[in-house]
């Protein structure tokens, strides 16, 4: 068992500091090396975490000279199969942030040399360790809604911000944004549901964001809003509401699990859960409300509620030996396919069978 945890970060732009940050709020765990070939990337990530951290400017020399028991991979997404390739064959658990890979092709590379891989493989789903979504998820699984029937979620938040070198401004580099984005709720959907979709359905667009810019005279590609609904095998049906211009929004995330019982919300923020019993026609309507706290030093640690810190505190479980990995390169694949089958939806006006893709 791994007593004290030694990290290296690789990709330190805006997500690889808020796992610097979270990394830090573990007890027993350090980062001792970070990777990235910007160098103004590496002093933003060294004034969080250290002056005397050892840096280094490629994976390949990372993976041949760095000593460490757990690698962190925050880089763009794009990159994730020639990054995680070296890091195969190191002798150190990994977490890949999502989307595990932009295309099927990588991602299933990445879940069958993860299946070999000798220590822990986690992909990194923050979204289900929000404390307020853990415990809406909870509440569905223990039967509070009865048996669920439907299953929506809505984002309708800010634009995609801005990247080094702009690469989230095009599908080639993010795999779109149903895959990019949405393959958060896209994995919460299987967790909830319980079962493996079967067919998907997206309408989408780039309606209002990016529209006037350009990149080496490029126009970004990217969705910027839509619907999508995803169909399970087991008969629940799920629809995701995709809005990147709403940032005016008082919630950025709702949830809505409707059984043949009642009707369970999750607002986040502010972390508050409601639950409404069926009481039939004109019935007297008998809500009730509860509040899920976050820890405040975990919330002011990153931008996901403090659903960073509390996956660090799981996967640091997972690399002492002490409690199974949660999320599965298997997970991360599964929620990529996902993402596909809506980019081509959305792009061929169709609805799209998951057989299609092999799953």
């Amino acid at each position: 068992m791994v007593d004290e945890i030694r990290y290296g970060v690789i990709g330190t732009g805006m997500m690889g500091v808020e796992h610097l940050r979270n990394i830090a709020l573990v007890p027993g765990a350090r980062v001792t090396a970070l990777v990235d070939p910007v160098p103004a990337s590496i002093d933003r990530a060294r004034a969080v975490a250290g002056p005397d951290i050892a840096a280094f400017d490629s994976v390949a020399a990372f993976a041949r000279d760095a000593a460490v028991d757990a690698v962190v991979v925050a880089s763009p997404n794009f990159t994730h199969r020639s990054v995680l390739e070296p890091l195969f064959g190191m002798d150190a658990a990994i977490l890949c942030e999502k989307p595990l890979a932009t295309t099927m092709e990588d991602a299933r590379w990445v879940a069958a040399r993860a299946a070999d891989h000798p220590r822990p493989f986690w992909t990194g789903m923050e979204y289900r360790f929000m404390p307020a979504a853990a415990a809406f998820i909870a509440q569905v699984h223990g039967g509070r809604v009865g048996t669920l029937r439907m299953l929506s979620i809505r984002e309708h938040r800010f634009p995609f911000l801005e990247k080094v070198g702009d690469w989230n401004r095009f599908a080639r580099n993010t795999g779109g944004t149903m895959v990019e984005k949405c393959c958060h709720f896209f994995d919460l959907m299987r967790v909830i549901v319980g079962s493996e979709p079967v067919r998907v359905h997206c309408s989408g667009a780039m309606d209002v964001n990016h529209r006037d810019e350009r990149y080496d005279g490029a126009t970004p590609d990217i969705i910027d809003n839509s619907f999508t609904t995803v169909d399970f095998a087991n008969g629940v049906r799920a629809m995701l509401d995709l809005s990147m211009f709403a940032d005016g929004a008082e919630h950025q995330e709702e949830m809505s699990a409707t059984g043949d019982a009642a009707r369970l919300d999750v607002l986040i923020p502010p972390g508050e859960i409601v639950y409404s019993p069926r009481v039939g026609f004109r019935g007297e309507k008998r809500v009730e409300r509860m509040r899920i706290e976050v820890d405040p030093t975990a919330l002011a640690a990153g931008s996901h509620e403090g659903a960073t810190y509390y996956q660090h505190r799981a996967f640091a479980d997972a690399v002492r030996g002490t409690a199974p990995v949660q999320v599965t390169a298997a997970d991360g694949l599964r929620a990529v396919a996902i993402g596909v089958a809506a980019e081509i939806s959305a792009r061929e006006h169709r609805v799209v069978a998951m057989r299609e893709l092999g799953l």
